[in-house]
């Protein structure tokens, strides 16, 4: 198991959340429930192993949820995204939420299991969801993960 910290982002990773987002989300806009957010301005979770970035965390909150944005790990199984996710709850709980909650796409199957080990659970489907979510952002490809057609968005939530 490698060594790494968990940070909140700070000003001064702007041009990396940019690069990082783009790279791995073909902009720095991240679309869920046909809402468009601007994940670079949001707050979020930087992961570091020796001064080097390996992974990113986005949410926002509300009056008492918390979303989560976008999560990357560069680093696979070595518990950086566990970790993101965790330092994610913990602030959600210091603000008041009573639930955290994120959406993933049909196509990702890593997604699917890594939230359900983490104690999140499956709250809702929305069939055809991507549809709308390309009229905000055009980037988003028709065939996502391992040849999958990319058309619904699912939605996991863990109460705090």
């Amino acid at each position: 198991m490698i060594k790494f910290h968990i940070r909140p982002v700070r000003k001064t990773d702007k041009t990396w959340i940019d690069r990082t987002l783009i790279d791995r989300w073909g902009s720095t806009n991240v679309v869920t429930q046909g809402v468009l957010h601007a994940a670079n301005k949001l707050p979020g979770f930087i992961a570091e192993v020796e001064n080097k970035l390996v992974g990113l965390l986005t949410y926002r909150l509300d009056n008492i949820s918390c979303e989560v944005i976008s999560l990357d790990s560069f680093i696979k199984d070595q518990g950086i995204g566990s970790a993101l996710l965790q330092s994610v709850e913990q602030a959600a709980k210091e603000k008041g939420c009573n639930r955290i909650w994120l959406v993933t796409t049909n196509d990702n199957i890593h997604a699917l299991r890594f939230y359900q080990r983490r104690g999140y659970v499956l709250a809702a489907v929305h069939p055809q969801a991507i549809e709308i979510s390309r009229q905000l952002k055009p980037q988003i490809p028709l065939i996502g993960n391992e040849g999958i057609p990319l058309r619904d968005e699912i939605e996991f939530e863990k109460l705090l």
